[in-house]
């Protein structure tokens, strides 16, 4: 960041340098002895000293170069001779002599000389000091020093505003959302625009074929190489994304690919990195029993619930016991195996190739790059693959027309993609499933001679993790062409224009293998999906750009025509006939099913804009667009989005200390759209299979006809302060959005033949704060320090919904989930009720009512269910530090998210399995006391012991007569057992009045491992607080050898969490999961706030990067 702002004052010292010099020397004419002038040339970011630059004298022949001190002596004459210093990499400067015979010099990077401006909308490279509205920008360079998968993994934490999260590991989809959410009915995923292009991130990434096998392929925008990014600029708000219409409602994204320069010489970079994953910290389970039941019984068909105690002598058959000389089993003892899931995990390993070769002649530039990243999972026979290459080309026509081309191409391939959302088909569920059970003897997963046939496995019911792991295969191949062809035509001084054509398709092919003897499909299965998708662009623009005396204008206008298609063809049957033959014609005809479907949608626009400045201290930007949208009616397919953003530089009208860099007051005001998708506005024909017959049928959703766009209106207000030479660093951003015109479902009488139809309805209001603030404590000759610090703050309030429905489910799952209602934030999570004391004055105001049985009376009214969080974080800060001592350096990048909620549903399962270490602990000791002190110390404080809260719902016992354990035979057990527990709460006596339910006469008394609160997700909410070390990086750049211009080495990690407030072993930023169909909505979108069966340990990767420029 400090290399954007320090690049502005030094421009114009040197500027006014550069013009007194030349006024002098064009006046000079009296030639003075020769003379002999030194000094040393370092870089202005870090004061590091430069050797070879090119020292020379203006106008004369006389040269001289840096040594490896970077110093220099050279012969100049004349009154007020120029010394001009070049050298690769750095921006040339010129500077008078005058009467000195030391000249030291700073140069200045060409990252720091092109920091200082920044992309817009259509590309529009603008300074950034003139900009009405906040932009968030990202170096290339800064997101490649720790290798990553994907353009996500260097963007977490670095920019306020923008909220990332991961729904599970590499390749899996990530959700990036700007400013909060914006529409209720949407992924609200912004628009990604690479090189002008508008490029799919879609999100129908999610598929399920075969019985609970969800898989997730990830988002299409990962296909992008992240080592040719040049920068990454991040349009917040409708302010400044307002030119991209009615797409830009989500904000915008606007990559830069890095390109070749005309007259550079040919530059050739290669880098290669290796990442090793393992786990570190496991999920907070037991290893204290047995699959089984109550405690005294071994069933491994029982695989959730708790068996017989382990490592304590007792022995019992089990699944692999031996056999005596009469084929009895002999009993074996039972023990526990704790590194089941570590023995099953392999070293995870990512490793990535690049390789890229720049340069240019006279008139043209390319760049051509290659890259390969291969990743083998940690879980077995998972893996994924990417391939890219790309061509930056430009050729100079003549003076006016340049033309030049940007293509690349892509592969991603994976031969399985594991399933981790759900339990059955999820090999880490079974490893976790038998904790008496060594998992190294489930290798050999086949029966002997039942190969392709029949699992080996430890019960019938239940799958052998390898077996899911290498036979229930998702695999995949998506290939991807994007870029475009561009015209520059420079018509005048004043005028210019391009135009442009840009294309962006990708065909994907998915294939699932469902083995015979799969526990939810024992025919097995084999299906096919077939996905292709493109849009085109065609768009113009027109610019005239005049500086007057006072006033510089700029004013362009253009246009844009977009198509967007999509196929999906579907095809498999959950049955085999020979098996291991996955072919479609292995499927029987009457288990065939197929369907297909298409879509294709057109926006034509027109757009304008205007800046004005004035005297390099006021701009006024104004824009407008109009968009004409085919998923619109015919009577409203035009809609017109203006916006309006001020500038003004303090600093340049008032005459303020020098410590003042920068002072700059914004505001803006916009309006931007969400178009509805195609086909939301006609009623549509479906096709199907009855048996052999091809059925066509009416979607139950009536389409309206009616439809809108919705609609986003901004305004946005902040101040930009640079102090002591840009080396105190300030952004303060205060933001309020509306969204109107909601396209919301709202349920239809069954009279009317269809369930639903979707209207314009509601309002939601985004307000925030992003303040960013960053320094450059030290910076000498040997060291720099480097801090950048940013918080983000937001709030999301749904203020109107469907007159009459007042009540939008966005998910729902056991009774509870996250609903959006009036008055009320968006992101509310909610758990089923349950009955309890409502009257303030009653003792007992706040304890649940329990039945006569003694358990929680459920509430099942859906307007009683109990808000329990919200998903959305109270703040968000994100730190980098970069600290460099020589050729030494640093860095750190820290994330840390404060409040919020999620709701845990590994622990869920995990805790009414019986097997969670954290349900153990926080059981109150019951029977460890007599009846009095018991019911005293329950009775004094209820609110521990009592009273249900997020994570915990007291109960009071043990698992074991030594652990407060109660005697329990309520079930005949055939011995006496201690696992018994209590509810404890009140019951109602029918009038009015109470009785405690504290462990006196009429207590119930159950087992232990029965009375998880599974049906209140309350129970499993926790604070979904983290801070994680986002990057960590040490590297060392290596000395000019050998012909090469640079040369880097470093060591890395990323992602590692360090603390979570929730401590149950579970990763609260992957409580995001993707899901098809939102009330109605049949787009993917994702399930904030709940996470599910991310058995995955936390880790700590390690990569190793090397870097070489010749």
């Amino acid at each position: 960041m400090k290399q954007r702002f320090t690049f502005k004052m030094k421009w114009a010292n040197m500027l006014c340098i550069l013009l007194s010099a030349c006024m002098l020397q064009g006046i000079a004419n009296a030639q003075q002895q020769s003379r002999a002038v030194s000094g040393v040339v370092r870089t202005s970011t870090d004061g590091a000293l430069v050797e070879g630059v090119s020292v020379a004298v203006k106008g004369a022949d006389t040269r001289a170069a840096t040594d490896a001190s970077g110093r220099y002596t050279i012969n100049v004459s004349g009154d007020n001779p120029v010394l001009v210093f070049t050298s690769v990499g750095y921006q040339q400067q010129e500077v008078a002599v005058n009467n000195r015979q030391v000249v030291d010099v700073s140069l200045v990077p060409l990252e720091e000389m092109l920091g200082e401006v920044v992309v817009t909308a259509l590309g529009i490279e603008r300074e950034k000091k003139s900009l009405g509205y906040s932009v968030g920008v990202v170096q290339g360079e800064d997101m490649v020093k720790v290798a990553q998968e994907n353009i996500f993994g260097g963007l977490s934490a670095k920019l306020p505003g923008v909220t990332l999260n991961e729904t599970s590991g590499p390749g899996s989809s990530v959700s990036m959302i700007i400013r909060g959410a914006n529409s209720l009915t949407t992924d609200n995923q912004p628009l990604f625009v690479i090189d002008g292009v508008p490029v799919s991130s879609g999100l129908n990434n999610q598929r399920q074929m075969g019985d609970r096998n969800i898989v997730d392929y990830g988002n299409a925008i990962s296909d992008i190489n992240p080592d040719d990014i040049e920068s990454i600029s991040v349009l917040k708000g409708p302010s400044a994304a307002a030119l991209y219409g009615s797409r830009a409602g989500n904000g915008v994204v606007l990559i830069t690919t890095k390109s070749g320069r005309k007259g550079e010489r040919t530059t050739v970079n290669f880098s290669t990195s290796n990442v090793f994953e393992q786990p570190v910290k496991f999920l907070d389970f037991h290893y204290m029993y047995a699959s089984g039941n109550r405690g005294n019984l071994l069933d491994e068909g029982s695989a959730y619930w708790t068996g017989l105690p382990l490592d304590r002598g007792i022995t019992a058959v089990q699944w692999n016991s031996p056999l005596d000389e009469n084929g009895v089993p002999i009993p074996t003892e039972l023990r526990s195996y704790k590194d089941n899931m570590k023995n099953f995990l392999r070293t995870g390993i990512t490793s990535t190739n690049n390789l890229s070769v720049s340069g240019g002649g006279e008139r043209s530039s390319y760049r051509l790059s290659f890259n390969n990243m291969s990743h083998g999972g940690m879980i077995p026979n998972s893996n994924l693959q990417r391939n890219s290459l790309s061509a930056v080309l430009a050729y100079e026509l003549n003076s006016k027309l340049k033309l030049s081309t940007n293509i690349n191409l892509a592969r991603s391939n994976s031969d399985n993609r594991p399933t981790t959302a759900n339990r059955t088909a999820n090999p880490l569920d079974a490893v976790m499933a038998y904790p008496h059970v060594n998992i190294l003897e489930l290798r050999d997963y086949w029966q002997q001679g039942q190969e392709d046939i029949q699992q080996r496995s430890v019960h019938n019911n239940t799958d052998n993790p390898y077996f899911l792991a290498y036979e229930l295969n998702n695999g995949f191949v998506r290939d991807r062409v994007y870029g475009n062809i561009k015209l520059d035509w420079n018509i005048s001084p004043e005028f210019s224009a391009f135009g442009r054509v840009a294309l962006d398709k990708s065909n994907e092919n998915r294939e699932t293998k469902v083995p015979k003897s799969y526990s939810r499909a024992a025919q097995g299965g084999y299906y096919l999906q077939d996905i292709a998708s493109a849009e085109l662009n065609t768009d113009f623009l027109v610019t005239y750009r005049k500086a007057l005396a006072d006033v510089d204008l700029s004013f362009s206008g253009g246009g844009n025509y977009m198509r967007q298609t999509y196929r999906d063809a579907y095809m498999g049957g959950a049955a085999l006939t020979i098996p291991g033959l996955y072919r479609i014609s292995n499927v029987p005809a009457n288990q065939l099913q197929y369907s297909n479907g298409t879509s294709d949608r057109a926006i034509y626009s027109l757009y304008a804009m205007g800046s004005i400045g004035y005297r390099g201290m006021l701009y006024l930007d104004l824009t407008a667009r109009n968009d004409w949208a085919s998923s619109l009616p015919e009577d409203g397919l035009s809609f017109f989005y203006p916006s309006a953003s001020l500038s003004w530089l303090a600093n340049e009208t008032f005459n303020l200390p020098k410590t003042v860099s920068l002072l700059k007051f914004r505001a803006g005001w916009a309006q931007v759209g969400n178009a509805p998708g195609a086909y939301q506005i006609h009623q549509m024909l479906g096709t199907g299979l009855y048996g052999n017959l091809i059925t066509s049928s009416v979607p139950a959703d009536l389409r309206n006809p009616t439809l809108k766009p919705e609609i986003a209106t901004s305004a946005e207000f902040g101040v930009d302060l640079n102090l002591y030479n840009n080396r105190l660093r300030f952004e303060g951003t205060y933001y309020n959005v509306g969204n109107k015109n909601q396209q919301l479902p709202i349920p239809l009488p069954e009279s009317s033949g269809f369930s639903s139809t979707f209207v314009n309805a509601g309002l939601i209001v985004s307000k925030g704060w992003e303040l960013s603030l960053g320094g450059t404590p030290i910076q000498n000759s040997s060291w720099t320090w480097d801090v950048n610090a940013n918080f983000y703050r937001n709030r999301t309030i749904v203020e109107e919904l469907t007159e009459g429905f007042p009540i939008l489910t966005m998910w729902s799952d056991n009774g509870g989930g996250s609903f959006a209602r009036e008055g009320e934030r968006l992101g509310n999570l909610y758990s089923r009720g349950y009955a309890y004391v409502d009257d303030p004055s009653s003792p007992y105001y706040r304890w649940p009512i329990l039945t006569e049985r003694g358990e929680y009376i459920p509430v099942n009214d859906p307007d009683s269910r109990m808000l329990v969080g919200n998903y959305n974080p109270d703040f968000q800060v994100g730190l980098q530090t970069t600290l460099q001592y020589k050729r030494f350096s640093l860095g750190l990048s820290f994330d840390w998210r404060h409040g919020g909620q999620f709701m845990s549903f590994t622990y869920r399962y995990g805790g009414s399995d019986w097997k969670s270490a954290r349900q153990m602990r926080e059981l109150i000791p019951g029977g460890l006391y007599d009846e009095a002190d018991l019911a005293a110390m329950l009775r004094s404080d209820p609110e521990r012991y009592i009273i249900p809260r997020n994570g915990h719902f007291p109960r009071v016992g043990g698992y074991e007569q030594s652990t407060g354990g109660y005697l329990n035979d309520n079930f005949g057990s055939p011995n006496q057992a201690y696992d018994g527990a209590f509810i404890p709460g009140v019951i109602a006596n029918g009038d009015g009045t109470y009785r405690e339910h504290l462990g006196g006469p009429g207590t119930v008394i159950y087992p232990v491992s029965n009375l998880f609160p599974w049906s209140y997700n309350q129970a499993v909410t926790f604070d979904a607080s983290f801070i994680k070390l986002r990057e960590v990086t040490l590297g060392y750049d290596i000395p000019k050898l050998w012909g090469l211009r640079n040369a880097r080495v470093s060591v890395f990690s990323r992602n590692i969490v360090l603390w979570t407030a929730a401590k149950i072993g579970i990763d609260p930023e992957r409580a995001f999961q993707a899901q098809s169909g939102v009330q109605g909505n049949t787009s993917t979108m994702y399930r904030q706030g709940i996470e599910l069966q991310n058995i995955m340990p936390m880790t700590m990767p390690v990569g190793f990067k090397l870097d070489v420029t010749f």
